[in-house]
């Protein structure tokens, strides 16, 4: 069994552990592999959007995101996505998903200063800019249909995170999903929130991965909200970490919040099994990826 790999997410936790020696300290064998902003995460290749940064070409379409992603494999033993797609890649057993723990990100759909959209009722038949089988896919459908009515809500796919970011700063489409860091700059950037969105956010276990080393991975991470929920400030600059550096200008650390926190209470039954309901039922995922398995087979409890 190789050292256990661990990748941050976007968040302050990983970082803070490492910072404080959690891992070691709670005896995991481990490698600790940091983000490069300037290339792809294993994660990331294919949810990128090539059009991006080219002003005079059609935006394209891109149908691949976190599930897609995870199906593919990950280039680390716990990887996180939105709960839906970890819930569906369990089930297809992807990796199982960890039943100890959830998190819960900031998130929002976001217009430019100058934008007349100004009240959730106004994004009727108004393309939002998601990921494809991603968080800001289900999160904005479950914020939407409520307010607007499932047939006045329009999504169009348009690639990753930043990629959403990049189109909102340059005006290439109307509204879109952002999540943590990216919606503290577009915060402080003067855009728009139009709807919040905050969403729950799942873990999947590698198969090669032992439960005992992620238990270890997790008391580290819990040890380390702790230190963050204590003084955030000491910790925040960690923001900047997986930021690509274009973007380090427009955001002031000093006024954001702390973005994604964990939550250490179980997932359960119930939860995971009204979650894959609703992916069902709004026909989410096609047959050869939709896939149904017991939660004491799927999630490590």
């Amino acid at each position: 069994m190789g050292a256990f790999i661990i990748q941050p997410h976007s968040r302050l936790q990983e970082w803070v552990a490492e910072e404080k020696g959690y891992y070691a300290a709670e005896g995991l064998d481990y490698e600790f592999r940091r983000s490069d902003v300037g290339k792809f995460r294993r994660s990331d290749v294919g949810t990128q959007n090539p059009t991006v940064n080219s002003a005079g070409t059609p935006l394209a379409e891109v149908k691949i995101g976190a599930f897609e992603s995870m199906e593919a494999g990950r280039a680390c033993d716990v990887s996180s996505a939105c709960h839906w797609a970890v819930g569906m890649s369990a089930s297809a057993q992807h990796g199982r998903m960890w039943g100890n723990a959830y998190s819960v990100t900031p998130s929002g759909i976001w217009v430019s200063p100058e934008s007349p959209i100004t009240e959730p009722g106004q994004l009727a038949q108004t393309e939002v800019a998601v990921g494809y089988h991603s968080g800001s896919h289900f999160s904005t459908l479950q914020a939407l249909e409520p307010i607007l009515g499932p047939e006045n809500v329009k999504l169009k796919f348009v690639g990753g995170p930043r990629d959403r970011l990049q189109l909102l700063l340059d005006r290439r489409v109307d509204a879109a999903s952002a999540f943590g860091t990216l919606s503290f700059v577009l915060e402080q950037q003067g855009f728009r929130k139009v709807v919040d969105t905050s969403f729950m956010i799942g873990f999947l276990i590698e198969d090669s991965a032992t439960d005992d080393d992620a238990a270890k991975y997790f008391h580290a991470l819990q040890r380390a909200q702790r230190d963050i929920d204590l003084e955030p400030e000491r910790y925040k600059h960690y923001l900047l970490n997986e930021l690509p550096e274009k973007y380090h200008a427009m955001l002031d650390i000093r006024k954001c919040g702390i973005g994604e926190r964990l939550v250490f209470e179980p997932y359960t039954r119930e939860v995971f099994e009204q979650t894959h309901r609703w992916m069902m039922v709004h026909d989410l995922f096609p047959r050869d990826q939709a896939r149904e398995v017991d939660y004491q087979v799927a999630v490590v409890h």
